[in-house]
């Protein structure tokens, strides 16, 4: 079945870095595009980045665009999202998501979520 597993999340200082990893199974990774959506508490969704399979399209929230990058490593079936310049407003759950085909969509269609990393940026 499906599993994806987030890890790397943890508490930053403003101005700091974390990298969030999504290790993913079940399917075939290398065809299926992938996004990263956060929540703050308190709040609704927020789309944050999303990748297609082979990585050649890529698109960021403009909340995080110029800070964050996601990327993934298909032979490891991993995906990340390198977090730079880290602001008290990115503190969220962080939610990586397997979307149904090889071509990330704008907003994101979802088939499958992780169980969530928090992040807590705060001095």
């Amino acid at each position: 079945q499906v599993q994806l597993v987030e890890s790397g999340g943890g508490l930053a200082q403003p101005g700091g870095s974390l990298r969030l990893s999504c290790a993913a199974s079940g399917f075939t990774f290398s065809n299926t595009a992938m996004s990263w959506a956060r929540q703050a508490a308190g709040k609704g969704l927020e789309w944050v980045a999303g990748i297609d399979g082979n990585s050649r399209n890529i698109w960021y929230g403009d909340s995080v665009k110029g800070r964050f990058t996601v990327s993934r490593d298909n032979p490891k079936n991993t995906l990340s999202l390198q977090m730079d310049s880290l602001k008290p407003e990115d503190t969220a759950l962080y939610f990586c998501a397997k979307e149904p085909f090889s071509s990330t969509m704008r907003p994101p269609t979802v088939e499958y979520w992780g169980q969530g990393a928090q992040v807590t940026v705060s001095s």
